[in-house]
C-alpha cells in the first residue's frame, strides 16, 4: 500500500496445518484506513479449524473468508482499494493464473494435469468479482516483524485447534504397505503395464477426474514400493490391487487402461470358504425343518 493512500481496507491473512492429527485453521485482520489517512480501525476474525486441512488450503480459504466478511462492512461503499497481504507465496504467485490462465482452460495446467485446489480458487475469483472493488494481493514475509502478520499467524493455529468443521474435500484413505515415504515423480510414467495398490483416493469435482495415491506392487519393476501419485478417469477402490496401463506423460500422469483388479489368494480362498460354510448351513437348516 503506497502511503497516503486513503479509504483502504488492508486484510491480513493467514492460515496453518497442524499434524496428528492433520488438520487446519485460518487467520484474518481487517485494518481500515480512512479518508486522511489514519490507521482507523482493527478488526480480528477467526473461524472454527477444518479436519485433514492442508496450508495451501487454508492459506487460499483466509483469503476467500476474509472477503467474505469484508462484502458486508458499514463501511464498504467508501472503501477504495481492498489489499489482501499475506506470507503464502502459493497464493500471491497464481493468483493472475486462476484468473487468466486456468480458469480459461478448464482448470487444468499446460501439460493437461489438473490444477490442485481448484474448487477454492473459483471461490476466491467469485468474491473478488463479487466484491466490486479494486482488490490486490501482496506477499510479505512470514514471522517477520511485522505485528499484524503475527497476529494473524496466532489466530490461525488457534483456530486449528478449535473444533472442527467437516474436511474441506473428502479423500478416502488407508495405510500403506511400502516402507517408503510418498515421493511424486517417483514412478517413471513411460506407458508401461505395472500393479498399483491404491492408498488414497479423492474426485475432484472440477476437472471431473479421480487422484490417487499408489504403491508400486509389482516386483519386478524399478520402481517396486514407491508411492507417488495419479489421475484416472474411472474410480478404483482404495486398499485394492489393480493391473493398470499408464500413459507416456510424466508432467501429466495418468492410468491409460485398467486391465484387472488383483484379488488377493488368501482373500479368494476365503471368500470361497465362506461360500461353502453357508451353503452348507443353509442345507442343515433345511434338513432340521
Amino acid at each position: 500500500m503506497q502511503a497516503g493512500t486513503k479509504n483502504v481496507l488492508t486484510i491480513y491473512t493467514d492460515g496453518s496445518s497442524l499434524p496428528k492429527p492433520r488438520r487446519g485453521g485460518i487467520g484474518i485482520r481487517f485494518i481500515y484506513t480512512d479518508a486522511i489517512g489514519v490507521e482507523e480501525e482493527t478488526q480480528d476474525f477467526e473461524d472454527f479449524g477444518y479436519r485433514s486441512a492442508t496450508n495451501n488450503q487454508m492459506e487460499l480459504y483466509a483469503c476467500v473468508y476474509g472477503l467474505k466478511r469484508a462484502i458486508y462492512l458499514d463501511f464498504l461503499q467508501r472503501i477504495t482499494l481492498i489489499e489482501i497481504r499475506t506470507d503464502s507465496k502459493y497464493v500471491v504467485d497464481n493468483y493472475k493464473r486462476a484468473i487468466y490462465q486456468w480458469s480459461k482452460n478448464k482448470w487444468l495446467n499446460n501439460n493437461g494435469k489438473p490444477i490442485e485446489n481448484a474448487e477454492l480458487w473459483k471461490e476466491l475469483i467469485k468474491n473478488v468479482q463479487r466484491i466490486k472493488k479494486r482488490v490486490e494481493f501482496v506477499w510479505i514475509k512470514g514471522h517477520s516483524k511485522d505485528t499484524h502478520n503475527k497476529a494473524v499467524d496466532k489466530l490461525a493455529k488457534q483456530s486449528a485447534k478449535q473444533p472442527l468443521h467437516k474436511p474441506l474435500k473428502y479423500v478416502d484413505l488407508r495405510r500403506k504397505k511400502s516402507p517408503k515415504s510418498t515421493q511424486i515423480g517417483s514412478v517413471g510414467i513411460c506407458g508401461q503395464r505395472i500393479s498399483i495398490r491404491i492408498i488414497s483416493s479423492e474426485y475432484l469435482r472440477v476437472q471431473k477426474v479421480w487422484k490417487f495415491r499408489y504403491e508400486v506392487m509389482s516386483k519386478s519393476s524399478p520402481y517396486y514400493q514407491n508411492i507417488d501419485m495419479i489421475y484416472c478417469e474411472q474410480v478404483l477402490r482404495v486398499g485394492h490391487n489393480y493391473s493398470v496401463r499408464l500413459n507416456e506423460e510424466p508432467k501429466n500422469p495418468m492410468i491409460k487402461k485398467v486391465f484387472k483388479e488383483i484379488v488377493n489368494n488368501n482373500y479368494r480362498n476365503a471368500k470361497s470358504n465362506n461360500g461353502k460354510y453357508f451353503l452348507i448351513l443353509w442345507k442343515f437348516q433345511k434338513l432340521e425343518v
